[in-house]
């Protein structure tokens, strides 16, 4: 392009044309954009200049040399493997960051997802997610011990809200001294929180006790106890706010700023959390949520609900279709399966599904009574009928079984507390519930637990009327092209109004993604 242009798609061209600069002129009364600026046209003048912009600056680039990434982008674990290997595998091969949805599965499922991952992905960077269970920590330590054994460097650690010592030995155990004496973290941490205080030790080295403790059992060697204390814990923290699953929904432009005025605290003491990258996830859904979050000084962003309704998610169409459906008001706050009894909630959608409501009215049936026996008449039928789908004096027989097979301690714990099995026996429709939505069981659509953040709904009504109206045309990858691309067509956007140019309306909205592509960089721009 070489002339400046005023028809209506020759300034949205120009201003989309992100790998040129920007010039708004006034020439004849008339406003008009190009790549140059005005040379033959006389009495024309240059209201506002901008230059060329990619989406890599809009993030850190420190994010991007650590992990090896083309853009300042990850997908964040979805539990159960919904966050699958093809997802992972899509997004590296587009030079973002995604990490495996561990939290859920059996040892073993965990163990085949990072033999392929290893495979497909010899070098590009992934992750796995570590997830704390207080309830099972039996459970992080075998998963610590399988990433150790199998060799993965890089984890996202969540729902932390206190160091423990897995995952000291996990960031512990990767610490070596060059010749130099330059520290290298062989296994990096991506640690999501949702408050300042968990960030907060995350930006700290690992708790010295901890560390004494894992030199004792041998676990850790001199040198990297040593080391354990000029490093912070983790190498990144994701600021999560209103997001999918376990939330505070708090909201981004209130905790992203605390979270980096603790780093940028760490900065001035000339402590080591200086280094630690901050990024945002929640509520991160169209180009204009990726830009506010970069602009509020994110180093990277994080989706997650956008990626369940893609292709490559490991979860059933039934479900996709679902996602494809909501809007921005149809998610809702229901009890969770591994916390049940402590009353904490996570966000689900609440469209096509029951499972909301019926995850409430179990709740306060557990809070109402004190045993399955207490349960009165009507309500013992209704849980027979809708929930278990059978006598509920074979309920207990059965998630017995179970549990002596996984948690033999909790089930002799449950024989001799009603209470409890009553808990255990509600947490058996509420755990199944989300598999029965990733496997699609059609006899159970009704009782779908789907994971959802208000994000997907914003995503479904940008891509309203494009073919990503239709979940069988989403592809993490391009998605995630669309994002960035976007993002940093708002970053120019908004460059212009504080040089006090205000395009016509139809230029705020990016242009909708028909034809996006994948994440790349050529000529220093995302494409």
């Amino acid at each position: 392009m070489t002339t400046v242009r005023f028809d209506r798609a020759g300034i949205r061209d120009a201003v989309a044309a992100l790998d040129r600069p920007c010039y708004v002129v006034l020439a004849d009364g008339r406003v008009g954009v190009g790549d140059e600026p005005p040379r033959t046209r006389s009495g024309a003048q240059v209201l506002a200049t901008v230059p060329p912009v990619a989406a890599q600056q809009l993030g850190s680039a420190a994010f991007l040399r650590r992990h090896r990434l083309r853009a300042p982008y990850m997908a964040g674990s979805m539990a159960g493997g919904i966050s699958s290997e093809d997802l992972v595998v899509a997004l590296a091969d587009a030079g973002c960051l995604a990490s495996y949805g561990a939290a859920g599965l059996r040892t073993v499922r965990v163990e085949r997802a990072l033999r392929e991952l290893h495979r497909r992905l010899p070098d590009a960077p992934w992750a796995c997610n570590l997830i704390h269970n207080p309830a099972d920590p039996r459970a992080e330590r075998e998963t610590v011990d399988l990433f150790l054994r199998l060799g993965v460097t890089r984890i996202e650690a969540s729902a932390f809200m206190t160091p423990t010592v897995d995952l000291v030995r996990y960031r512990a155990t990767g610490l070596r001294r060059d010749r130099d004496g330059t520290v290298h973290a062989g296994h990096q941490v991506i640690a999501k929180v949702s408050q300042a205080g968990p960030a907060a030790f995350f930006l700290r080295p690992a708790p010295a006790e901890l560390v004494a403790v894992l030199e004792r059992q041998g676990a850790l060697t001199a040198e990297q106890a040593a080391l354990a204390a000029r490093v912070p814990l983790a190498d990144d923290i994701t600021v999560e706010a209103d997001s999918a699953g376990h939330t505070d929904r708090r909201p981004l432009v209130t905790q992203l700023p605390l979270v980096l005025a603790l780093r940028d605290d760490e900065a001035r003491a000339g402590r080591p959390g200086k280094v630690v990258g901050v990024g945002a996830a929640g509520g991160i859904g169209t180009p204009q949520a990726a830009f506010a979050a970069f602009a509020l000084g994110a180093d990277y962003i994080v989706t997650g609900s956008v990626n369940q309704g893609c292709v490559e998610a490991g979860t059933s169409t039934a479900v996709k279709a679902l996602l494809a459906e909501a809007g921005v008001t149809d998610c809702v706050m229901a009890p969770s399966a591994d916390m049940f009894e402590m009353g904490v909630d996570v966000q689900v959608l609440r469209r096509g599904t029951l499972f909301p409501g019926r995850a409430a009215w179990l709740h306060r049936l557990y809070r109402d009574h004190a045993c399955l026996d207490g349960i009165p008449a009507p309500d013992r039928a209704r849980l027979e009928r809708e929930i278990f789908r059978r006598p509920l004096e074979a309920m207990w027989p059965n998630v017995a079984a179970y549990l002596r097979r996984h948690h033999p301690e909790r089930a002799e714990r449950a024989e001799h507390d009603p209470r409890l099995r009553m808990a255990l026996v509600f947490r058996w429709y509420l755990g199944l519930s989300s598999r029965w939505a990733t496997r699609g069981d059609p006899a159970r659509q009704a009782d779908f637990q789907i994971w959802c953040g208000p994000a997907m709904g914003a995503f479904n009504a940008w891509v309203a009327g494009t073919a990503w109206s239709a979940p069988e045309n989403r592809r993490v990858a391009e998605v995630a092209g669309a994002l960035l691309r976007g993002a940093a067509y708002h970053s120019r956007l908004a460059q212009l109004r504080f040089a006090g140019v205000r395009l016509p309306s139809w230029c705020v909205e990016a242009p909708p993604p028909v034809a996006a592509a994948p994440v790349s960089v050529v000529g220093g721009g995302v494409r």
